[in-house]
């Protein structure tokens, strides 16, 4: 599993000119599924996500997670994460996981992201044309991968 966070002011997602999640203050969370993830992977990338210590306290040092500033979290499905542009010119996404495979693993992270406390989790559409909105904040972009954690 591999999620580009992104701390935002605020985000949202439209399909068709139609808004379907926004969020205030938090992280957009760009989500691809590999073709070998699982809940495991999910639950275990959901966690470190929401404890991450990425913003600012009142001295302006990175001593806050998600949790911490009762923030919100936008999900969008991004299977394009695990492109791979080593041959040719067109990116190959074989290491991504199919549809019927993906769309289940995202929905069981965006559950544990609300397990664990997360307020408010908006998501974008499964496989549609989404246009994202994002107000950095910072701006900070982490990559985190569960093959690393």
């Amino acid at each position: 599993m591999r999620v580009l966070l992104q701390r935002v002011r605020s985000g949202r997602v439209d399909v068709d000119g139609q808004t379907v999640g926004a969020i205030g203050q938090g992280v957009v969370l760009l989500t691809g599924i590999g073709k070998c993830d699982t809940e495991a992977d999910t639950a275990r990338t959901a966690s470190k996500i929401v404890h991450l210590r990425i913003f600012n306290d009142e001295d302006g040092k990175f001593n806050r997670s998600l949790l911490e500033i009762d923030g919100e979290a936008l999900v969008v499905s991004q299977f394009t994460l695990f492109a791979d542009v080593k041959k040719g010119r067109r990116p190959s996404f074989l290491q991504a996981a199919r549809p019927e495979t993906a769309e289940p693993l995202c929905t069981h992270f965006v559950r544990e992201l609300e397990r664990l406390g997360v307020r408010h989790v908006a998501t974008g559409r499964f496989g549609a044309m989404m246009e994202v909105h994002i107000q950095n904040d910072g701006p900070v972009t982490i990559w985190v991968d569960s093959a690393t954690l």
